[in-house]
């Protein structure tokens, strides 16, 4: 029989306009009850269920965590209550004669039994910070977008300036396209519009701007570059509110910023990812005093790889693997690690780092090796935030010298041989 971990406890189906709520109460001889109850999603109706777990002694709660639904529910239960977010794959229920009712009752009988894996939910204002780095990385795909559409524009009017330079959108590409769009089909000389840094031959420009742009991609690219515009100022101004919440976080700034290739925003976002420290106030009412536990979050820096989505699977049978991919954990910070990998494995700045992942390289190939490299800056981070310590070189080099062999002198081999049954002859 299963352990009851949980003997008071609540289960949540959470919807966009109402939750469901199951109290599962166990006494001394292992019966359960069960009190069900429907809330409005509302603040009102949430601080109504407040009031009703505290009336039943219910601390524990689990819910699912359902797109951005859970998350009024998380507000205002977090200060009264521990609560388990569990991803949906952990708490489906069996199929056939589903009601929400039911699934609230089976997710309060699973976590009685200590059986839901709970989710990492970071303090407020890490939440804060992390809603603000994704957005900005919205705009980013946004402005992104809107380069390509830009490339698309002048490549079917036969203006194959993306081929002479590399940024369409720089000082000398940009004089030339404003020059086109307000001059259309007009033949004119380009090299009084080249800035005199620019490698490419005056020639190649000049047959590059040889094509015809009619009216309709004209007004789109024009439209193309107000909205980029917009989307410029926008970041910036997010920039501006994200520098401003990050400060209190500038101690850990500064020393996730002493890794490779890691600058000033990528260390910002890696701290909106994961948090500042390993352990974290988590509020639980269990007198009439709130007490404060603290709780390790990430207890090894492999459960941190492992939640970033770069540690292989384990999927063997009958003495085969099956597969060693990596899971889709860490939609956010696993491409950036992988951005800062791909640049200090190019840099000579980094030898321990760039000596690793040739190694790799020439057994697994470019792409595992760079996920072991992005797992190696992870793990460097892990320390140095638990360490309150700057990036050491010198530590992966010392782990990266092989062990010298044992230099046995005569007398002791033949000691060793003679000890286990050998018999020893002289020489000659």
């Amino acid at each position: 029989m299963l352990k009851i971990v949980y003997p008071i406890c609540c289960g949540l189906d959470v919807h966009k306009s109402f939750v469901v709520a199951c109290i599962a109460s166990t006494n001394e001889r292992g019966v359960t009850s069960y009190n069900s109850k429907h809330f409005s999603t509302f603040t009102k109706g949430l601080k109504e269920l407040s009031a009703w777990l505290s009336y039943y002694k219910c601390a524990d709660v689990c819910m699912e965590s359902t797109g951005k639904y859970w998350i009024p529910v998380y507000n205002v239960l977090e200060h009264s209550c521990k609560i388990v977010l569990a991803h949906p794959k952990y708490v489906k229920s069996i199929p056939g004669k589903k009601t929400d009712k039911k699934d609230a009752q089976w997710i309060a009988d699973i976590f009685k039994h200590n059986l839901v894996i709970g989710s990492f939910i970071p303090p407020f204002d890490i939440r804060q910070l992390r809603d603000l780095i994704r957005y900005r990385s919205k705009l980013t795909s946004y402005s992104t977008g809107e380069t390509n559409r830009a490339r698309n524009c002048l490549t079917v009017s036969n203006l194959k300036l993306d081929d002479v330079f590399s940024n369409i959108f720089g000082k000398s590409a940009s004089a030339i396209i404003n020059h086109i769009l307000e001059h259309p089909n007009e033949p004119f000389d380009v090299s009084e519009f080249v800035d005199g840094r620019c490698k490419a031959p005056i020639e190649n420009i000049q047959a590059a701007v040889d094509g015809v742009m009619c009216g309709e991609q004209s007004q789109k690219l024009q439209i193309i570059q107000a909205h980029m515009h917009d989307l410029e100022k926008a970041k910036a101004n997010l920039d501006s509110v994200i520098l401003t919440l990050a400060e209190k976080f500038r101690p850990q700034i500064n020393v996730v910023s002493t890794a490779p290739a890691i600058k000033s925003l990528s260390a910002i976002t890696i701290i909106a990812e994961i948090g500042v420290l390993m352990n974290f106030a988590q509020f639980r009412p269990q007198t009439e005093q709130a007490e404060v536990h603290y709780m390790s979050v990430f207890i090894s820096a492999k459960h941190l790889c492992s939640w970033a989505g770069l540690s292989p699977q384990n999927n063997s049978s009958a003495g085969k693997k099956k597969t060693t991919r990596i899971s889709r954990s860490g939609a956010y910070i696993k491409p950036l690690l992988v951005q800062c990998a791909n640049a200090a494995v190019k840099s000579d700045k980094y030898p321990e780092i760039r000596n690793r992942y040739l190694k790799l390289k020439k057994r697994r190939g470019h792409k595992k090796a760079i996920i072991a490299i992005a797992r190696m800056l992870l793990v460097a981070i892990y320390n140095m935030l638990k360490n309150n310590e700057p990036y050491n070189p010198e530590l992966y080099i010392k782990s990266d010298v092989q062990p010298k062999p044992n230099d046995f002198a005569i007398d002791h081999a033949v000691r060793m041989l003679l000890s286990q049954g050998y018999s020893v002859s002289p020489p000659g």
